[in-house]
């Protein structure tokens, strides 16, 4: 597993590096066709995997209540994210992998509540959750790519 970590890291980089040319206004326009913008799509990753992680295992989440109720699956934007609130945003994308990574080498999630996900998987251990993971970040880092491409041709 330790290696996955370094995985995420990855992934989360990219998905920081594919943003890091864009404006705040960029950042927070839902362009036409999508239902949500870009930084909500990065504070929707960092939500959705402490929610997936932590509170799928009953711990507490690395993130503020506040932060995980704005992102969590189900939400959409409702205000104007600025400079500062982006940069919280950029960092917990390195920060909750870090702490994901101790947690998980402390065995903080060895009870581990059998749950099935809106897309049918059976998510039975912490284990499989970070799997999960993977694929959930790998299909909004297609979104924010998306969204990229569609404003940056305007």
């Amino acid at each position: 597993m330790i290696n996955k970590f370094n995985r995420y890291r990855k992934v989360r980089q990219l998905l920081l590096d594919i943003v890091s040319n864009l404006t705040t206004e960029q950042l927070n326009h839902i362009p036409a066709g999508f239902n949500n913008n870009i930084i909500w799509n990065m504070g929707h990753v960092i939500a959705a995997q402490q929610g997936i992680c932590y509170k799928r295992a009953g711990k507490p989440l690395q993130i503020e209540n506040d932060f995980f109720e704005t992102f969590k699956p189900g939400t959409k934007p409702e205000k104007f994210f600025d400079s500062h609130e982006i940069d919280v945003i950029k960092s917990l994308a390195i920060s909750t992998i870090d702490g994901f990574e101790k947690d998980y080498i402390q065995k903080k999630f060895e009870q581990y509540e059998t749950w099935i996900t809106r897309f049918g998987a059976e998510i039975t251990s912490i284990d499989v959750a970070a799997e999960f993971i993977f694929f959930h970040e790998g299909l909004h880092t297609g979104y924010v790519m998306a969204m990229k491409k569609v404003l940056l041709s305007k």
